[in-house]
């Protein structure tokens, strides 16, 4: 009997003018210890020469060139359809452009998420001085069973209930019957929403021999002033809360109030606080008034159209 083959696993990197990080990033990813596929760019309308870098990487590069800025949440949908319908991926492995894989990243993830028998998997964080990044930790199941959290920590992790875009491991099967991300989310919760999505049904697993370094400009979490991005914040919890099936009800009462309190934490830290209630209140307004567009509408004049539809028909039509 043959062995069976290695996992064929596709990464996704999402690049917005920030051309040296992803230089930096789609070279640790050809030196992975364990071969990565191939790698999907999307360049999100960058007015820098990040698709001109992608183009000369020595990993294997599919680029994705979006004509207008899509946010983090289009870029992630729209290299998740290229990935699953081009190039017949095992694994998906997402990550933004300041994300910088250590040389073992992806054989630990890996092998984290299969001996847990996990449908995602997300590595441990850190900043570039070492220490662990508050913008990405993963969130704990609280309401796992014993089997379950025995099996995460035998494989040296522990159970979750979300992790960030910033290294996450997906099944490809498991992709295929969600779907893709929110489009319409643009920035802030997208990865929330998913990965609680994918994990309604079925397990994840935090892996903290994976280590990824989060370049980002400083060393905090999301909600630290966020100006006017805290629109996004309130806008996308309001549509989760009222439209994703990722939470169950028990679920959205317990997520729902502590997300009160941060947003109360984060209007008093404010040093701009005129701003972030201004974009509180914009955010409140449109997540009860609107919906989020579908996917496929919003993505329906890139270069992913087809892809996007493909993998979105299919989920609605296993309804």
């Amino acid at each position: 009997m043959s062995a069976p083959a290695d996992p064929r696993v596709v990464a996704v990197v999402v690049s917005y003018n920030r051309r040296d990080l992803l230089m930096e990033a789609l070279e640790a990813l050809a030196a992975q210890s364990t071969s990565v596929a191939q790698v999907v760019v999307v360049d999100n309308a960058s007015t820098d020469d990040s698709a001109a870098v992608a183009k000369a990487s020595r990993a294997l590069v599919d680029l994705v060139v979006l004509r207008r800025n899509t946010g983090g949440a289009g870029g992630f949908a729209a290299g998740l359809a290229r990935a699953l319908e081009r190039h017949e991926p095992d694994w998906v492995w997402l990550m933004d452009d300041d994300t910088i894989p250590t040389l073992t990243a992806m054989e630990q993830l890996l092998a984290t998420a299969r001996a847990a028998d996990a449908v995602v998997a997300g590595s441990r964080v850190a900043w570039t001085d070492g220490s662990d990044h508050p913008m990405n930790t993963p969130r704990r199941k609280p309401f796992v069973s014993r089997r379950e959290a025995q099996r995460a920590e035998a494989a040296g992790g522990f159970a979750i209930r979300s992790t960030s875009f910033v290294s996450m491991l997906v099944r490809a099967d498991a992709a295929r019957m969600v779907g893709l991300p929110i489009a319409d989310f643009f920035i802030w919760n997208d990865d929330f929403e998913y990965s609680t999505r994918l994990l309604r049904g079925g397990r994840g697993v935090f892996a903290p021999s994976s280590v990824v370094v989060h370049k980002t400009r400083v060393l905090g979490a999301v909600d630290a002033d966020p100006g006017e991005r805290f629109y996004f914040e309130v806008r996308n919890k309001l549509w989760m809360l009222r439209h994703s099936r990722s939470l169950s009800g028990a679920e959205k009462a317990l997520y729902g109030a502590s997300t009160v309190v941060r947003w109360v934490r984060t209007v008093r830290r404010s040093r701009n606080r005129a701003v972030v209630v201004a974009a509180f209140r914009r955010g409140w307004r449109d997540g009860w008034r609107t919906s989020p567009r579908s996917t496929t509408e919003l993505l329906g004049d890139t270069a992913v159209a087809a892809d996007v539809e493909r993998v979105e028909r299919a989920v609605w039509s296993r309804r």
